[in-house]
């Protein structure tokens, strides 16, 4: 039984059928884009849509559905598993002998561990089904690299506020698929609303237009700021933008810029981040940009740590706001991050290189027979200018800091 055209949510209604009515991802799939020829000679290569929430990877797969010739089948990393899949590849070999193409649209397919992945990649390799993945998080963290390597990466951007204009305005026009016989009363100012609201998702703006058209035709600032139940801060603490803010964070101390720092910093924190995580992200740069430039760098670091430990958010926020600042506005040296790496280097290249005998303690006879200990020069007896060497034979004189 199909179910009901007016308790399917408006994101589904509305969603596009074909490539004209799709808004948005220009850079993928305007004219002559490859993505667009592939779709329209039906000439697909497995691939990957790698975007934030509603920016139209499914809509993208389902676009492709209506007009491909191939079977066209869905399946979410979520609910199914390896009994689906190779049920999915049965259906694909059977449809090989008929001379038919298989596509298969895994949505969430980062959420499939590395068994389920491996049991995807020789159907791929062998042409028994075309991929198609959807995924929010980094393909390269989260993607086995064998499957990655045989298959197109497309990048889907944040929609921005103007393509959420349109979407919006389609929807409150629209009688067949969407508001249209409500004859809602809704302005342009609040139109603007809802997608300055949205974070550039496609699917938060119209469940919002639904949720607030539900309670009244009149669609005003108020009702808009009642359907955006919870905070619309994009922010995934386990997810892609998580790493992207702290490096913006990081990257704003090192620049020196303290409002852009501050502004990266109550992105995080308003969201719900964990201070104690921001805190820790502190104590590190603290030693890796600042370093010897201001050691007292390192002092405020901890102290933020330890007061955050102590009184928890919102009253925190202050601290690590002077923190941020401070962090931001002190003199900055890598030296000490840059010696390191040096070290690091050689370590790996020249393996476990041996202590100079002389260094060695020499608590047995048997030892002090071997030379352990001797000729080392005690620094305090010599005024600690002693000539003396400390780094192994192989890279002796080696200059890091």
């Amino acid at each position: 039984m199909k179910k009901e055209k007016s308790k399917i949510p408006l994101a589904d209604r509305i969603r596009p059928l074909t490539l004209t009515e799709f808004v948005g991802q220009d850079e993928i799939v305007g004219e002559n884009k490859l993505l667009r020829k592939a779709i329209d000679n039906d000439a697909l290569p497995s691939m990957v849509f790698w975007g934030p929430p509603g920016s139209g990877k499914t809509t993208l797969a389902r676009i492709i559905a209506n007009q491909t010739n191939s079977q066209f089948i869905q399946i979410s990393a979520v609910t199914s598993g390896l009994r689906d899949l190779r049920h999915v590849i049965s259906e694909a070999k059977a449809n090989l002998i008929e001379d038919k193409n298989t596509i298969l649209f895994i949505d969430e397919i980062h959420r499939w561990n590395k068994k389920q992945q491996d049991a995807l990649l020789p159907h791929v390799e062998q042409g028994v089904i075309t991929l198609i993945g959807a995924t929010t998080e980094n393909p390269s963290f989260e993607i086995r690299s064998a499957l990655l390597s045989r298959s197109r990466v497309f990048v889907l951007k944040r929609l921005d506020e103007k393509s959420l204009i349109t979407i919006i305005k389609s929807a409150v026009k629209d009688k067949e698929r969407g508001l249209g016989r409500l004859n809602l009363d809704i302005s342009e100012e609040v139109i603007e609303l809802i997608a300055k609201m949205s974070n550039g998702d496609a699917r938060t703006s119209l469940n919002a237009l639904e949720y607030a058209s539900s309670m009244q035709t009149e669609i005003t600032k108020e009702t808009v700021k009642e359907a955006f139940q919870k905070s619309y801060l994009l922010y995934d603490k386990d997810g892609d933008e998580h790493y992207n803010i702290i490096s913006a964070l990081h990257k704003s101390m090192r620049g020196s810029d303290e409002n852009a720092a501050l502004y990266w910093l109550a992105r995080m924190l308003e969201a719900g981040e964990e201070p104690l995580y921001v805190a820790r992200r502190l104590v590190r740069f603290a030693s890796e940009d600042i370093g010897l430039a201001n050691s007292r760098a390192l002092e405020q670091a901890v102290a933020a740590y330890q007061a955050c430990h102590f009184i928890g958010m919102p009253e925190c926020n202050v601290i690590l706001a002077q923190a941020v600042v401070y962090m931001a506005k002190c003199k900055k040296s890598n030296a000490l991050y840059s010696a390191y790496k040096k070290v690091q280097f050689d370590i790996k290249e020249k393996g476990n290189l041996a202590v100079p005998l002389h260094l060695k303690n020499a608590p047995t006879s048997l030892m002090k027979n071997l030379g352990y200990g001797k000729d080392y020069k005690y620094s305090p007896d010599h005024g600690y200018n002693e000539k003396q060497d400390y780094l192994p034979e192989e890279i002796r004189g080696r200059k890091y800091f």
